[in-house]
């Protein structure tokens, strides 16, 4: 079995999997007096690459015989800047591992827990940074939803949460909006949603996406986003504050047969994404270095 080095700027659950096994191992940090007595620099095999481009991960991509990307927005922006070729970067989608239940009952309790109807509909949004990930559009959206048996649902961090509802203070809108800050069971509040809706400004690929298609709702994103590449022309906003999105969700709650095919497909979709499915892939890029 061939010894194979890897390098990466972020720790994810797939690489402390790789690492595992014995023939994979972390190229070892170029030390002080490695650079006194001008030691040959040396590099990994693969280098797994996220975020923007700096000079020490120029050196990396040149010098590894693969590059992991987590979408084809990276790829695309890695193989333009760097005229690299671009059969040597691979894409491997970000990883869901999470335990999955059934919707219908967890449903069931969060609504007898609220005391809300158990056939109302819930659309979704959480994130770390509200403003980048389009708070104020969800906000927005929601409030041009015409559906009537709706409640939507917003978590984040106590200075995320606190700091939206002061700006929506004047707005009445709290007999709409559930919030949770600081909740520690997110996937709950996946499970019980029916839509998620993340109108993102940022590019990178929204890990909550996968993880909302994973626990069954139907999803939208803005083209601009790289979670936009896994999901299908119906569920891709044209922008953060596209005008036509509430229209979408209306039509889609309105029609429960649809809304519960989306669901069923991203669900499908979804897990192709599991750590075990991504290391399988991974795998076949191994055989090839």
């Amino acid at each position: 079995m061939k010894n194979i080095t890897i390098d990466f700027k972020v720790k994810t659950k797939i690489i402390n999997r790789l690492l595992e096994k014995e023939n994979i191992q972390k190229l070892k940090k170029r030390t002080f007096l490695d650079k006194l007595i001008f030691a040959k620099k040396e590099f990994a095999d693969i280098y797994f690459h996220t975020g923007s481009i700096n000079k020490e991960d120029i050196e990396k991509i040149e010098n590894a015989k693969k590059i992991i990307v987590n979408s084809k927005k990276q790829k695309s922006e890695l193989v333009k800047k760097q005229q690299i070729d671009e059969n040597k970067v691979e894409i491997i989608y970000p990883s869901i591992d999470a335990e999955y239940k059934k919707p219908k009952e967890v449903k069931k309790e969060f609504c007898e827990e609220f005391n809300l109807d158990v056939k109302t509909k819930f659309v979704f949004f959480t994130a770390q940074n509200f403003k980048n990930s389009g708070s104020k559009e969800f906000i927005n959206i929601v409030n041009n939803l015409n559906f009537k048996n709706l409640k939507a649902i917003i978590a984040g961090d106590k200075k995320e949460v606190s700091g939206l509802r002061f700006q929506l203070s004047k707005q009445n809108v709290d007999d709409r909006i559930l919030f949770f800050t600081d909740y520690n069971d997110l996937n709950r509040l996946f499970l019980v949603a029916d839509i998620f809706v993340l109108p993102t400004h940022t590019k990178a690929f929204a890990k909550n996406i996968l993880k909302a298609m994973f626990f069954k709702c139907a999803v939208f994103v803005p083209s601009g986003c790289a979670s936009s590449e896994i999901v299908d022309v119906f569920a891709t906003m044209m922008m953060p504050s596209d005008g036509s999105t509430a229209f979408k969700i209306d039509a889609l709650l309105g029609r429960k047969e649809d809304l519960k095919h989306i669901k069923e497909q991203n669900r499908i979709t979804a897990q192709e994404f599991t750590i075990e499915k991504n290391l399988q892939k991974l795998e076949l890029i191994l055989q090839s270095v």
